[in-house]
């Protein structure tokens, strides 16, 4: 099978990694890809990821027998779509499907529509209208952006004055037509759930744990995610076999039903509440960093299952894998001035990028590096790297893990501290 990936951080690194290592697998083509996935693919360069068009003419020439969407953008640009129509397999949603990420306002009507549990909220695309909602809240709200935002357009406001800064921030430098999401705050724990999802077909994968905020004890502004954690001990296959009936089975038939199936991974995060677990979102995509704490724990074939979802065999997709026992955390070493401001240009060094051979006990992904001219690297984004520790339990692949942050070599980086600890000291 000849498999091109699109995307260039560590979950593209990662699926590229994983999928050069099933035997199904000839060869696997990466674009744009990083300094660090040289060692997995070979490199496409410059293919424009959001020209639907210029994808599915790559795509074709090259003959590839499935492609393999790793970030937001291009699913929101219609990638899959172009792909779909060019009759090349395609694993990731269309633009219709992708809008349950892209929009959370079309996500909250789909979840109404499904009689999915999710919390109150509201949607504005007036400044003063937005923050009058917010005064007379009994509870400031979470101020979420209705539109891509990189992972970094959700405010968690602790008073209302935070949440109208939020706002105002938010709109401010959104694009035109663009609104915001002010949704009621839940308390509870926070988990990922992942599944396969074709057309009407959903196959569970497993959960993760990630860390949104950039300082140790959850403080400190929201990034991309500064780590995570499989599997989750709260959670295990009884709770995501449970979410996956309540959850993602109503979503995948209400898509169908509506026209716009989905095809691809779908990612729920939820808050499990007293009254039960809520949905808070979803990604239309493998997440990131916890794409690089799932797919070491995948045994089985991953690309027949991929393309199972791409072609609806939903035989495959169920046949394929299955979830190996052990443990991963995954720690992101960011750049100095992440997330506001990333200083690029700083020499890395003991970061070696995991290869084709290698299957732990520690894995490094590399996201925001590039290639010097003496075959080193040096960091071109906000986070950098992860490393990623392989276990039989959570506290071994804890200690694996931060064995590799402690080897790294970067000016100014910073990264938490405590990812995976509130499993190994309770």
């Amino acid at each position: 099978m000849r498999v091109l990936v699109l995307g260039g951080g560590g979950r593209e690194h990662a699926l590229a990694w994983r999928l050069a290592r099933d035997e199904t697998v000839e060869r696997v083509r990466i674009a744009p890809g990083n300094g660090g996935t040289a060692a997995v693919a070979e490199t496409v360069p410059d293919l424009p990821l959001s020209d639907p068009s210029a994808v599915a003419r790559h795509a074709a020439r090259e003959r590839y027998d499935l492609v393999v969407i790793g970030p937001e953008a291009p699913l929101a640009a219609g990638v899959a779509d172009a792909l779909e129509r060019a009759s090349i397999p395609v694993f990731g949603p269309t633009r219709a499907a992708a809008r349950l990420e892209s929009s959370k306002a079309f996500a909250k009507e789909q979840l109404r529509r499904a009689g999915v549990a999710t919390a109150a909220s509201a949607v504005f695309d007036d400044v003063e209208e937005a923050i009058a909602y917010a005064r007379a809240s009994e509870r400031p709200p979470v101020v979420k952006a209705d539109w891509l935002a990189a992972g970094k357009g959700v405010v968690v406001a602790d008073t209302t004055e935070a949440a109208e800064v939020a706002i105002r921030e938010l709109l401010g430098d959104a694009p035109a037509g663009a609104r915001v999401l002010l949704e009621e705050r839940l308390e509870g724990r926070e988990v990922s759930v992942f599944a396969l999802v074709s057309g009407s077909a959903v196959v569970p994968l497993a959960a993760a744990c990630d860390y949104k905020r950039l300082l140790d004890d959850d403080a400190g502004p929201n990034t991309g995610g500064m780590g995570a954690y499989a599997p989750v001990p709260w959670f295990g296959p009884t709770e995501v076999e449970a979410a996956v009936a309540a959850i993602f089975e109503p979503i995948a038939w209400s898509m169908n039903r509506d026209g716009a199936p989905y095809r691809g991974v779908l990612y729920a995060g939820l808050m499990l509440t007293e009254a039960g677990p809520m949905v808070l979102e979803f990604n239309a995509r493998f997440g990131d960093p916890e794409a690089q704490v799932l797919l070491p724990l995948l045994d089985g074939d991953l690309a027949t299952a991929l393309l199972g979802v791409a072609t609806g065999d939903r035989g495959a997709m169920e046949r394929s894998l299955a979830i190996r026992p052990g443990a991963t955390v995954g720690v992101v070493v960011g750049a100095e001035g992440y997330p506001a401001a990333p200083v690029a240009g700083r020499r890395l060094d003991g970061a070696e990028p995991s290869g084709v051979d290698d299957a732990g006990p520690l894995l490094c992904f590399h996201a925001g590096t590039r290639r010097t001219g003496d075959g080193g690297y040096e960091s071109s984004g906000g986070r950098v790297v992860t490393f990623v520790g392989l276990g039989p339990d959570l506290g071994t692949a804890r200690v694996r893990a931060y064995d590799g942050v402690a080897g790294i070599g970067l000016e100014g980086s910073q990264h938490r501290t405590d990812i995976g600890l509130r499993e190994t000291t309770e």
